[in-house]
């Protein structure tokens, strides 16, 4: 499936929506759309080969977990496209990025518009911390640091399935505080995983604040690479970088692709929030209406009218 808009435009769409979205609603995920736009953007729109979604495009109402009950369920990965041996899948870690994630579905094509207005009510499967059966997601990644090895596995069994299909993960830096996924690596580095890929938004943030003030990772490229994974380091916002980060030689290893990226990139008034930017919900009515103003005209579009909910 391929899209007609450049993967910049998508980028911009994705801060755009998720911008009308939190104004809407009182608040959001803004800092993850800022440093992840070109990073999903980029996979949706170049890097993943995938098929026309099987889901419809405006989500349905939670069905119930998966059981013997329950024959009918699916999850989300239908956004993604069929299973079959020779397209990728992908795997999104973090799972309080779903906003972001919706957004991307809607601006390449694949969920309608319709869809955000589900986006955390009662009964929806479009979670606000995204689950197995929301859009774009295949597991329940809520748990922070199963992506990665969630996605290990499947690789693996895709290649001895003989699938042709890369397995891809789009993760956070704030998983390596966590012991899985360098267990992850390790075994990945071990039994030669070479079909598995991830991109990393290295923000430096996570909830509680700036990432060195709760736990210091240290450099992350030269501890992957001490463990054996092939590590690439970019900037986060440059698209040609990611291109060119892709192709990296990497047989019998792991690929992870280090996207540094800007917390406020785009939206530069949330700078004045640093380093508290994990859940932006405005601290008063002034405030809302003054970053309404800034951060749409630094996004080329009118301030959004909240007053009068659409």
């Amino acid at each position: 499936m391929q899209n007609k808009r450049s993967t910049a435009e998508v980028a911009m769409g994705i801060r755009r929506r998720v911008f009308w979205h939190s104004m809407q609603n009182n608040g959001g995920y803004l800092s993850q759309a800022c440093s992840s736009a070109e990073q999903l953007a980029w996979l949706y729109n170049e890097q993943l080969n995938l098929g026309e979604p099987t889901l419809p495009m405006i989500p349905g109402d939670f069905t119930g977990v998966p059981s013997a009950d329950n024959p009918d369920y699916k999850t989300g990965a239908g956004y993604n496209g069929p299973t079959a041996p020779e397209y990728d899948r992908l795997f999104i870690a973090p799972a309080h990025y779903a906003l972001v994630a919706y957004a991307t579905l809607i601006e390449v094509g694949r969920m309608a518009p319709e869809g955000l207005n589900m986006f955390n009510k009662d009964g929806s499967s479009v979670e606000m911390i995204g689950a197995e059966h929301s859009p774009g997601m295949e597991v329940h990644n809520g748990t922070l640091g199963i992506g990665l090895s969630t996605g290990a596995g499947l690789a693996y069994g895709r290649r001895l399935r003989g699938d042709t299909g890369k397995v891809w993960v789009f993760m956070s830096d704030g998983e390596v505080q966590e012991g899985q996924t360098w267990e992850a690596v390790q075994a990945s580095v071990h039994y030669g995983i070479d079909n598995l890929c991830a991109i990393m938004d290295v923000n430096k943030q996570q909830c509680d604040g700036a990432m060195d003030s709760v736990m210091s990772v240290g450099n992350i490229a030269e501890k992957l690479r001490s463990f054996g994974a092939v590590a690439v380091e970019i900037d986060a916002h440059d698209i040609d970088a990611m291109r060119q980060a892709a192709k990296e030689s990497h047989e019998g290893r792991p690929l992870i692709i280090l996207a540094h990226s800007s917390p406020p990139k785009g939206m530069s008034f949330l700078q004045k929030r640093f380093p508290r930017l994990h859940y932006v919900r405005f601290s008063s009515s002034a405030e809302r209406s003054e970053m309404n103003v800034a951060i749409a005209a630094e996004l080329g579009i009118d301030p959004i009218d909240y007053e009068h909910k659409s």
